[in-house]
């Protein structure tokens, strides 16, 4: 009983800690305006089966950039990048906005309504 009361207080302390890293949200209007000025880099951490489905157009693949994503984002650490991954509900956004921030950049935001609601809004994807 006390390895199980170990194991999930350990899941929950994890589970508080991943999440308790935020990123400011950009909207759906901010983000296509800056995908049209060509401004920002996003970041897809959807899984690369699902990215091979569809993703927002210029959208690096995180799985398969891995230890190389440091070659795909822009040189000046004050660029826009932007993490998204399925919907609303979604957190794995987090492990490719904390590795842009690990990286040293300091413009990482996060697309709230994700894949999902980028393609609701009508948007194209490749």
């Amino acid at each position: 009983m006390k390895k199980l009361a170990a194991l999930l207080f350990a899941f929950v302390f994890a589970s508080a800690a991943f999440a308790a890293e935020k990123f400011p949200d950009i909207s759906h209007d901010e983000l296509v305006k800056a995908i049209k000025e060509k401004k920002v880099t996003l970041i897809d951490v959807n899984g690369t089966d699902s990215y091979k489905r569809g993703h927002i157009p210029g959208a690096i693949d995180f799985d398969t950039a891995g230890k190389n994503l440091a070659a795909k984002l822009p040189a000046d650490k004050n660029a826009l990048i932007v993490a998204y991954c399925g919907n609303e509900l979604c957190t794995a956004y987090v492990e490719g906005a904390k590795a842009a921030k690990a990286l040293g950049y300091k413009n990482v935001k996060h697309y709230a309504k994700g894949l999902q609601g980028w393609k609701a809004a009508g948007e194209k994807t490749e």
